[in-house]
């Protein structure tokens, strides 16, 4: 049992996952000299009028008529409404944002209504609810429970030629076999010129490829790619995984790929270049609840804005005045993330900093001090623990600046740098920053992040008060990847950016849902890329050698 008598994470409740596939007929063309490049946003209602960014499938160019190969994996609550919006966008910029992008149409319907049909399409409306054209967006659903993945490296040689000047640039639309006809389930990069390439080892959930029956069929398509969204198609083969399986182990397993429409015409007609499976292994992939229930603990550091820009705590137009009631923004936000976030941590120890203030004795400016002044121990007992801190901690520093993030996520980012010496996936990093606004040392936070980009360690910011975040939105790497000031790219979006005064007037599950809501993949995209299991956990890891038994597939 958690602290308290709270019954920590509910593991019996079997949560059950569900995928969601997108294709889209018809939509508007914004472009001029081109088709529209479509990309499509998944929201989802958290409470009232406010929309919580899901996540976005890739941008597909010069098409009216795209199968998005990027699935959403949703938990879906039977004992919920669960409101879903769907935006279509075409995308002009290449660090794909919504501002500058011509919206096409969009779909409100529940996760409900789509579970239900199992497939649905329907109308594309604008904003204004009139018809968007003749546009029809269609969603399938998967039940996801089977979370094992298939890794493969694929290669061809002898393509066929098929541009005019130069050799073609090929890509590869791997398909499942449905009731309804075949079904994209994973596109990969195009490699330019070259009738000979080898394509970036994937992987593909076993569910997306093949129902998780290996006997059944699937469907290789290979196409040359050209920017005006009109594909060649240089030719197919058909196989099941079982197939590929037995014939990969030993060498390539290798596959003609046939031109049906050459065939016919051509009569020496041998085939279009040859289809080389160079790996392909079945192994599974944790998911967050395996890492949690696996023993995985996650430490959750708060830190505190405590900058001047606040005004003084004395009054009422302070952000850190606590009202009569014992309320401000800085303690609903503690409360809201640390409600949550204890049940994954056993010894509900939380270490507490503050930045940005004079501190006693000396009033040195500091921009890491440990709340309850203690710098041997800076825990804190439970959430009633750091708000009590924070309480004391108020009267007795003076208010200063500058607003420096870089300290306090290199301060946790050391920590992260210890764990990486973990041989499971044991110890992950949250860092809670909550402040008032405006980054002083905007280059060095950048960095900061980019590093700990390679560590166990996610950062939540959310932003009290009226001010311009517009840094903290950049920072949240949303509408592309951070890269420091030197250009150094992140390795993962670890930032997630929350403005507390969206949540003002709502409860307080519903700001814990929000911030939280990249986490839980954040953790996981972690530990699989550094294939790290679970701590109590019999499944071996991924990525050794073929020779295997097969065993790992469990």
């Amino acid at each position: 049992m958690a602290a308290g008598g709270n019954p920590g994470p509910r593991v019996t409740d079997c949560v059950t996952k569900v995928a969601l596939s997108i294709s889209c007929e018809n939509l508007l063309d914004m472009d001029t000299f081109s088709k529209s490049d479509p990309l499509c946003v998944l929201f989802m209602n958290s409470s009232g009028s406010q929309w919580c960014e899901i996540g976005r499938t890739e941008k597909i160019k010069n098409c009216l008529n795209p199968s998005f190969s990027k699935t959403f994996v949703i938990d879906y609550y039977f004992e919920m409404v669960q409101k879903l919006k769907f935006e279509v966008y075409d995308i002009d910029s290449d660090n794909c944002s919504l501002q500058n992008s011509d919206f096409l149409g969009e779909l409100e319907c529940t996760l409900g209504q789509i579970v239900s049909s199992r497939k649905l399409t329907r109308p594309l409306v604008m904003k204004d609810k009139r018809p968007a054209g003749k546009g029809t967006i269609t969603i399938c659903a998967e039940e996801r429970t089977d979370n094992r993945v298939v890794e493969l490296d694929v290669a061809a040689r002898k393509l066929d030629k098929k541009d005019f000047f130069g050799k073609s640039d090929p890509f590869l639309e791997i398909y499942k076999q449905t009731e309804t006809g075949w079904q994209l389930a994973h596109r990969t990069e195009v490699v330019k010129y070259n009738l000979n390439p080898t394509w970036k080892r994937f992987r593909v959930p076993l569910q997306s490829l093949c129902g998780g029956d290996v006997e059944k069929s699937i469907k290789v398509d290979c196409y040359d790619y050209n920017s005006s969204g009109s594909h060649n198609f240089i030719g197919s083969f058909q196989a099941t995984l079982s197939q590929i399986q037995q014939a990969s182990q030993a060498y390539g397993a290798e596959f003609e790929c046939i031109n049906s429409k050459k065939k016919q015409k051509k009569k020496g007609y041998k085939n279009s270049g040859i289809i080389i499976i160079k790996h392909c292994k079945i192994v599974k992939e944790y998911t967050f609840l395996d890492y949690i229930m696996g023993g995985c603990q996650i430490n959750f550091t708060i830190a505190i804005d405590f900058t001047g820009s606040n005004g003084d705590p004395r009054y009422p137009m302070s952000l850190h005045y606590i009202n009569p009631q014992g309320y401000n923004e800085y303690l609903a936000a503690i409360w809201a993330v640390g409600n949550v976030i204890q049940d994954y941590d056993s010894d509900k120890m939380f270490p507490a900093f503050g930045f940005g203030a004079q501190i006693p004795p000396t009033w040195q400016v500091s921009h890491e001090f440990p709340i309850n002044f203690n710098a041997s121990d800076p825990f804190c007992a439970g959430i009633e623990g750091v708000v009590s801190a924070y309480q004391q901690c108020l009267p007795q520093v003076k208010l200063y600046g500058p607003t420096n993030f870089s300290p306090i996520i290199n301060h946790v980012a050391h920590f992260g740098r210890q764990a990486l010496q973990q041989e499971t996936a044991s110890q992950y990093f949250v860092l809670l920053i909550i402040t008032d606004g405006v980054i002083t040392d905007m280059d060095e936070t950048r960095q900061a992040i980019v590093n700990a980009s390679r560590l166990p360690l996610s950062i939540i910011i959310v932003g009290v008060g009226g001010a311009d975040f517009s840094a903290m939105e950049f920072l949240d790497g949303d509408d592309g990847i951070l890269r420091s000031a030197t250009g150094e790219a992140a390795m993962r979006d670890i930032v997630q950016f929350v403005p507390f005064r969206q949540f003002q007037n709502s409860p307080q599950e519903v700001l814990a849902q929000s911030v939280l809501a990249e986490v839980p993949g954040q953790v996981v995209s972690f530990f699989n890329t550094m294939s790290l299991r679970p701590p109590h956990s019999n499944t071996p890891l991924p990525d050794h050698s073929a020779s295997a038994p097969p065993s790992n597939v469990s």
